[in-house]
């Protein structure tokens, strides 16, 4: 027998991929549809601008973190949601105060260089008189060990910044946030008094981002602070012309006790199988220093505005969808872990976790982690959004707040966005209403409503992945 006959009977042997896959010639109106009528009349932008103004700068554990969860439990429930109710949360308080300053003490004739900076988020503050010390500057933690007993009382400056050749900022941005997180651990192990880290953006301008640090209990708690690019830039020329250079830096942040808050849950009940769920959703918190508009005030009201917007359209979907807003993102997680805990039992239910946390700009497919079987279902659902552009999906993630159902086989899906200027705003005061995009954020809504009307109305559900945890 020939090998062309032997490889022709191979192929009709072999089952089709595509055969397994579902039928979406009947969705295909009802997503055109959808993006039209998110287009024409989505609610998503005039939910953002009142969010950002009843609770801008949504820090857990804050007055303006309890008014959006008041603010969210009751536009889900003008929206028509369904099911709405708070679930109890408790979450950290880390006050950031009213004093941040960083400046030159030697060379005396620098000492008005202008170095705009902020706390971390968690950092300690400083004493009455500030930490000064001569400042040695690093750009990663390598080069800091090799330092030896050199940074010893002294600040330690970080100044590794995003790689802009990275085509994926998001890639940038992990290989830089390090010495964010990390950075006052590995200076306080060889001795610094304080650090001071480049802000992890992506553009030069005299706003600082902030950010989660961490601290080990193995060493010596130090206070740290971001400077903005451009200072980061005058810090490192003053450096580098060989002088002895002396800061100062004064924090008066503060940590207090835990405090209750909430997750902000609504649904819309599926029709016949109210029992199995697709979630989906942002966090509700954000840092202090901006409106918290693209991260994630963006990704709570394309949330609700999937509901309103299928509610609105009569479009029930066989299984529920429900609308979780996560509290606590930012600095600590609580929220999404909560959700796991109190909803052990039905997250063998739960289809997919789909989560918008990368701001609210042009919507360019999904993320998921999602294995072989369920990442190819996603790639032929996402196809129906190719006239938008968003029809990619990658093997990746799906978002921090959902990632605790993962052990429980969960599918979990993120959007994702253009992510170019992204890292512009992130952190920081940028991040404001002003700077969100009508049509771009009601896109990604109705990116967002097509694919979990897709997975919430097929018969059968999405394939899960292996589960680690046994319930």
């Amino acid at each position: 027998m020939s090998l062309c006959l032997l490889s022709a009977l191979a192929a009709q042997q072999a089952p089709d991929p595509s055969s397994s896959l579902p039928d979406l010639a009947p969705y295909r109106g009802t997503v055109r549809d959808l993006v039209k009528t998110s287009l024409r009349e989505g609610q998503a932008y005039e939910m953002l601008r009142e969010l950002c103004r009843v609770a801008p700068g949504r820090l857990s554990g804050s007055p303006s973190a309890a008014a959006a969860v008041a603010w969210a439990r009751q536009t889900m429930i003008d929206q028509g949601l369904e099911n709405v109710r708070l679930e109890p949360v408790m979450v950290p308080q880390w006050r950031r105060g009213q004093v941040a300053r960083l400046r030159v003490v030697e060379p005396s004739h620098a000492s008005d260089l202008s170095l705009p900076v902020c706390a971390l988020g968690g950092s300690i503050g400083t004493e009455a008189d500030g930490v000064m010390a001569e400042v040695v500057e690093v750009k990663s933690f390598g080069a800091l060990r090799n330092l030896g007993e050199i940074p010893k009382g002294r600040i330690v400056f970080f100044n590794q910044p995003m790689d802009p050749t990275v085509l994926q900022t998001f890639q940038a941005y992990g290989g830089a946030v390090r010495q964010r997180g990390s950075g006052a651990i590995e200076g306080a192990k060889l001795g610094a008094l304080g650090v001071v880290i480049r802000s992890v953006a992506s553009n030069l301008d005299d706003s600082p981002h902030t950010g989660a640090m961490h601290y080990d209990d193995a060493v010596p708690k130090i206070p740290a602070a971001a400077v903005s690019t451009l200072g980061a830039e005058r810090l490192s020329r003053l450096l580098a012309a060989g002088e002895r250079v002396v800061l100062r830096l004064d924090l008066d942040c503060s940590w207090h006790e835990d405090v209750p808050s909430h997750n902000v849950v609504g649904e819309l009940v599926g029709r016949e199988l109210p029992d199995e769920f697709v979630v989906l959703g942002g966090h509700l918190d954000s840092w202090d220093l901006g409106e918290g508009a693209h991260d994630d005030g963006a990704g709570c009201v394309q949330s609700i505005e999937v509901l309103r917007l299928l509610k609105a359209m009569d479009l029930r979907p066989r299984r529920t969808v429900r609308c979780v807003l996560f509290m606590n993102e930012e600095n600590g997680l609580r929220g999404g872990r909560q959700y796991a805990i109190d909803h052990e039992d039905e997250l063998s239910k739960h289809v997919m976790a789909l989560e918008s946390d990368r701001g609210g700009f042009t919507p360019r497919g999904f993320t998921t982690s999602a294995h072989s079987e369920g990442i190819e279902v996603l790639r032929h659902l996402a196809s129906l959004l190719a006239d938008v552009g968003a029809e990619r999906v990658y093997a990746g993630g799906g978002g921090a707040d959902i990632s605790p159902m993962a052990p429980y086989g969960v599918p979990l899906v993120g959007l994702m966005p253009d992510s170019h200027r992204y890292f512009d705003l992130h952190h920081s005061k940028n991040d404001c209403f002003a700077t969100v995009n009508e049509r771009e954020l009601e896109l990604g809504a109705a990116c967002m409503a097509a694919l979990c009307y897709l997975a919430a109305d097929l018969e059968e559900p999405l394939p899960r992945n292996p589960a680690t945890v046994q319930k």
